[in-house]
This record gives structure tokens, C-alpha cells and sequence, in this order.
């Protein structure tokens, strides 16, 4: 298995295989760029069907931690981590810790936080092998309500603020009353997303790969399950991913029927050219890597200095961002996320790679 001549491969600073034949951890963590403070990421557990599978994830999130980091204006660098194996089956306490010694042993070049497949409490079973780890702390949230940590409150509120934006934008609404938004994906942020949604007056359609979440949007929310196939090609307003990424491609794409892609879900696209492919489409697409950035921001504060009502102004700043994104595309009549990789750009020490140097190729 090749990494610098992996297609996803973008002049990363380091990717390091960890295993612990005890406990059968099988783990990869890529910093991609480290110019702006030490790489934060998301610790991801997911039952990869191959080692390639997992390694082209690990660059392809890493790479947009540097961007999502800079265009949050915050103080750190882009990394990740994944680790191989069903979280459902194969996570113990003993592999959790085996982890946190391998961080350990990388001198806090990466600092690790949760993802899907991990939680609060894995972090803290880390925690216990390394200070490494990030968003363990308990303390009162930005929405003034208890958090032991979880990021996931902040990614859903600033994705609501983004999705706000981009409604706004396209569709020259504010009042979410009757916007018809479907969500693929009801986990933690995609749950939270949705009460927002819910709580504005939007109608909701679900779909998710556990039923049992599903079930819950639509006992509270009185959302409309839908199916797999279903879920990108309704007659809807916004589509929101908030599962695993690559789902916007060749396929999908001329199916949708909403004007409005804005989901917390990293890597939505497939390929780069898939951005562009939206607009053609006349399909406005809130770049991933910006507006799911309330949970880093969240983390971040975490770690210096935790004051709810800046915490919250801070995530709101996504809508602005997102704006401001929107505004030149359209003025400049280019794709979103290459504005965005532009913007991102200008604010850590940028190397471009031998393929396009843009963020667009990490999706």
C-alpha cells in the first residue's frame, strides 16, 4: 500500500500505522499541515472494508481539518485518526487505552477528539494512557446547558447557522416555517440538527442505517422515514448529509430535486468536480469542511479557556463565513468549495500539491 503516491496523499507532515497485536488495534493517523498550532482531529471508528479504504479516509479527513481549522480562524493544524473495526463489536476499554498510548507516543503533534464511532467517554478511557485528547472537559455548554465535552451540540447549531445562510441565499427566506429539508443521517449531530430544524417550524425526512434512530426523529419531530434510495432524490428544499461522505457523485447529483446542499457529513463529494457539477445543476452547496466547523470550534475553546457566550458567537460566525462564500462564487461564477479552499488558503503556510493544491481534491 503506497502513501506518497496515494492520489489522496497532499504533502502530509506524517501518517503513522499504529497496531497493539493484544488487544487487535489497527489504527492510522495522518497530520496533514501543522503551521498554523498542533493538529486536532476527530478519532473515527468504522469497520473499513480495507486498509486502502481506511488510509484514503484518514488523508482525505485530515487534509480538510487544516482548511475547516483555518477558515474557523483558529489556532491549530488538521489531523485525524481512525481506527479499524466495528464500534458496535469490537471496541473495549483495553483497546481504547491502547490507542492512547500510541498517541502518547507522538509527542502531541495530534491531539485527538470525537468522531463517529467514538464518544466522550472513549476519549476519557484514552485519557488515561495520554493527554492527548480533547473534549473530556465538563463544563456549561454555549447553549448554557450542561456538556461533558461532547462537540456534537456545536457542530449540529453551527450547521443549522450554515444551512440558515445558504436557505437565505438561494432561496431569499429566513422564515424556515414549511421548509421542506431531508436529512441523511440521524446520529448525534444529525438528531440535534434536526430538533433545530423542527423547533424553526421546517418539515423533516430521515433516513438512517439504525432504525432505532430513526424512530426517534420521528416520534419527535414527526419526521417521515424514508429509505436509502430515497433520501437524496425528494422533492425537498435543502438536503442535509450528516452520515459518511463520497455521497454526492455522478449518480446522485443529477437526481437531486433540492436547491440546497448543507449537511454536517465530511467529504460529501466524491470527486472535486462534483462541486462544480452542482452548480451547473443550479444546486447551491455549503461547502462541509466550513460549515460543520462548530464542533472544532467547540474543542478549541475547550482547551484554552471555556466562556459559553463566545463560544457561541464564534459558531455563529459560520453563517458569515458561508456568505461571504456564496457572495463571490456568484460574483466570480466559480463552485463554492473552491472559494472556500481559496479563503482557507490564504490563512496557513500553503504548499500546493502536485495535483491542484485545492481542498476540492480532498472532497
Amino acid at each position: 500500500m503506497n502513501v506518497f503516491s496515494h492520489p489522496e496523499f497532499d504533502n502530509h507532515e506524517q501518517v503513522c500505522f499504529l497496531t497493539d497485536p493484544k488487544t487487535g488495534l489497527k489504527a492510522i493517523v495522518a497530520v496533514h499541515n501543522s503551521s498554523r498550532g498542533p493538529a486536532l482531529g476527530g478519532c473515527r471508528m468504522y469497520p473499513y472494508a480495507s486498509d486502502e479504504e481506511a488510509l484514503r479516509d484518514v488523508l482525505r479527513l485530515s487534509k480538510g481539518m487544516t482548511y475547516k481549522s483555518a477558515l474557523a480562524n483558529l489556532d491549530l493544524g488538521g489531523g485525524k485518526s481512525v481506527i479499524i473495526g466495528d464500534p458496535r463489536q469490537h471496541k473495549t476499554e483495553e483497546l481504547m487505552e491502547a490507542m492512547g498510548r500510541c498517541l502518547e507516543q507522538l509527542g502531541g503533534r495530534y491531539i485527538a477528539a470525537e468522531d463517529s464511532g467514538t464518544s466522550v467517554p472513549d476519549l476519557k478511557v484514552m485519557g488515561r494512557c495520554t493527554t492527548q485528547v480533547a473534549g473530556v472537559s465538563t463544563h456549561i455548554g454555549f447553549d448554557g446547558k450542561p456538556s461533558d465535552g461532547d462537540p456534537s451540540p456545536a457542530t449540529a447549531y453551527g450547521t443549522f447557522v450554515g444551512l440558515k445562510a445558504a436557505v437565505q441565499h438561494k432561496l431569499g427566506r429566513t422564515d424556515l416555517t414549511g421548509l421542506k429539508v431531508a436529512i441523511q443521517g440521524i446520529g448525534n449531530v444529525g438528531y440535534r440538527l434536526a430538533r433545530h430544524l423542527h423547533e424553526a417550524g421546517a418539515q423533516l425526512w430521515v433516513y438512517d442505517i439504525h432504525q432505532d434512530q430513526m424512530d426517534r426523529a420521528v416520534e419527535e419531530f414527526g419526521a417521515t422515514p424514508v429509505s436509502a434510495e430515497e433520501i437524496l432524490t425528494l422533492p425537498v428544499d435543502v438536503v442535509a448529509p450528516c452520515a459518511l461522505g463520497a455521497v454526492l457523485n455522478d449518480t446522485s447529483i443529477p437526481q437531486l430535486q433540492a436547491k440546497v446542499v448543507a449537511g454536517a457529513a465530511n467529504n460529501q463529494l466524491e470527486r472535486p468536480d462534483h462541486d462544480a457539477l452542482l452548480m451547473q445543476h443550479g444546486i447551491l452547496y455549503a461547502p462541509d469542511f466550513v460549515i460543520n466547523a462548530g464542533g472544532i470550534i467547540d474543542v478549541f475553546h475547550g482547551r484554552t479557556g471555556y466562556e459559553p457566550e463566545k463560544v457561541r458567537a464564534h459558531v455563529e460566525t459560520i453563517g458569515d463565513t458561508l456568505s461571504e462564500i456564496f457572495t463571490r462564487s456568484d460574483r466570480d461564477s466559480r463552485p463554492t468549495g473552491i472559494i472556500a479552499n481559496e479563503l482557507a488558503e490564504e490563512r496557513f503556510d500553503f504548499v500546493p500539491s502536485q495535483q491542484d493544491g485545492s481542498l476540492a481534491k480532498a472532497g
